[in-house]
């Protein structure tokens, strides 16, 4: 098996994601009421902040910011109510802990920008720089990272597994026209995304198709409907199943996992990068 490792040095400030020397946690803080595991748990940013810390304390690397639900049948939420939710938060995290890399997550270019100028460093664009004309301006314009996530606005594909590489090529082409630095894009299968079960677990054998596109692929499957159907079980209870897409995704090349059981899942990771880091068989590209 041969797994290409993209190495990535970002410095923003007094934060620092170093890519390429082992597999970064990136812990979910949603601070929205409708999330779909933990939704109402976090809307007070003093509580927010301190499980951030929490997760960083866990073995989280960065942190992931949400100040709206993206779960099947969610509310849409102004811009302004997305700002009135997650900037209190990413101010006082970065006060807190400014040597811990956050990211937003957003697809509205107003948020994506505000949130960078209270202290965030990342955006995680779960519509590939699809859905606001001008995010992946603000991506250019401010020189920061952006993950850029499969996602359509139909199921209609012809090849299933090709349609979503080409999607995701698509996504990088904007980018890049945008102005925004190669060195700057990751990547993000969309795993729940425009995807039906069955979908869902082809792409989780695919993603070595989409690491070989050329950029760190960031993985999010943590409590996703899938898993729970595999399992039959809920929500909460799905720790295991979680770990094990986790697992498989570090096999095939995915740098980056985003999820919600920190604690456990970095001993996953920590036993994933002990047999892939010592692998003879991996291979590492510069940035």
């Amino acid at each position: 098996m041969k797994t290409t490792i993209y190495e990535r040095n970002y410095t923003m400030g007094k934060a620092v994601l170093e890519l390429g020397t082992s597999t970064k946690i990136m812990g979910i803080l949603n601070v929205t009421p409708d999330s779909f595991s933990d939704g109402g748990r976090y809307v007070d940013p003093e509580q927010a902040v301190c499980h951030a810390l929490q997760m960083v304390q866990e073995g989280a690397d960065l942190i992931d910011i949400g100040g709206e639900s993206t779960r099947p049948g969610f509310e849409p939420v102004s811009a302004e109510e997305e700002l009135r939710r997650v900037i209190p938060v990413i101010e006082a995290l970065h006060r807190a802990a400014p040597h811990i890399p956050i990211s937003v997550d957003t697809y509205k270019a107003e948020v994506a920008r505000k949130a960078i100028e209270a202290g965030a460093h990342i955006m995680n664009d779960i519509w590939g720089g699809k859905k606001d004309p001008d995010m992946l301006n603000a991506a250019a314009e401010l020189g920061c990272p952006i993950i850029l996530m499969h996602n359509r606005k139909d199921m209609n594909y012809s090849d299933f597994a090709t349609d979503v590489v080409q999607d995701l090529k698509e996504s990088v082409e904007l980018a890049l026209k945008a102005g925004v630095d190669e060195r700057q894009i990751i990547l993000d299968p969309g795993v729940g995304f425009a995807k039906n079960g069955p979908e869902n677990l082809q792409i989780m054998t695919q993603l070595d198709r989409l690491v070989d596109i050329g950029y760190p692929v960031l993985l999010a499957t943590s409590r996703k409907k899938f898993i729970r159907t595999v399992l039959d079980l809920p929500v909460n209870d799905i720790v295991e199943g979680t770990a094990a897409t986790v697992a498989f995704g570090i096999a095939q090349g995915c740098q980056i996992v985003r999820v919600h059981d920190v604690k456990q899942i970095k001993r996953t990771v920590t036993m994933c990068d002990a047999m892939l880091y010592a692998s003879t068989d991996t291979r590492r590209i510069g940035s």
